[in-house]
């Protein structure tokens, strides 16, 4: 996997470049960065820290983003399918439509994300903080929400979802 600096990947797709598979951007700073239809797929942003980025339309299945930082990013119509979100933060991110099919969520923060229309099915939440999420229309079949606290979300249809007792329904109870 190549190590990619910032500056090359600003530079190429500044050129119209889009495809940027297996490539390493490890503890990167991307504060912000506008990398709208961008290819990640089977590439590597652990601990990369992209804050109020725009990650719309990107592409990045398989991808290895563990402990990376999106907060306030936008990552609407996003295709994450079995991307590894491991003790990620996402928190007020936007993640409507996006597909999350297969992804790890394990210990990720999405507390108050907009997860409208997103396909979450046989994705991994357990002991996420899924608190004040927009869930509405989003497909939990086969998700699994053991220990994940969903307190306050909004339009969460569990029927189909792995829940265990130490998961912690909307309205603040469990089972």
């Amino acid at each position: 996997m190549k190590r990619l600096e910032i500056q090359e990947l600003f530079s190429r797709y500044a050129e119209g470049e889009r495809d940027f598979e297996t490539i390493s951007l490890d503890d990167a700073n991307l504060f912000e960065a506008s990398l709208q239809g961008i290819n990640f797929s089977d590439s590597t942003l652990q601990k990369a820290y992209l804050p109020y980025a725009n990650l719309s339309q990107a592409t990045m299945p398989r991808s290895q983003l563990q402990q990376i930082e999106l907060s306030n990013a936008r990552l609407n119509q996003a295709n994450l399918l079995n991307a590894n979100l491991q003790c990620g933060r996402l928190v007020r991110a936007d993640l409507s439509f996006a597909n999350l099919q297969g992804a790890d969520l394990s210990d990720a923060d999405l507390s108050g994300a907009n997860l409208y229309c997103a396909d979450l099915r046989q994705a991994k939440l357990c002991r996420a903080n899924l608190s004040r999420v927009d869930l509405r229309q989003a497909n939990l079949s086969g998700a699994n929400l053991s220990g994940a606290t969903l307190f306050r979300a909004s339009g969460a249809e569990l029927d189909g979802a792995i829940v265990d007792a130490f998961t912690t329904y909307p309205d603040g109870h469990r089972e």
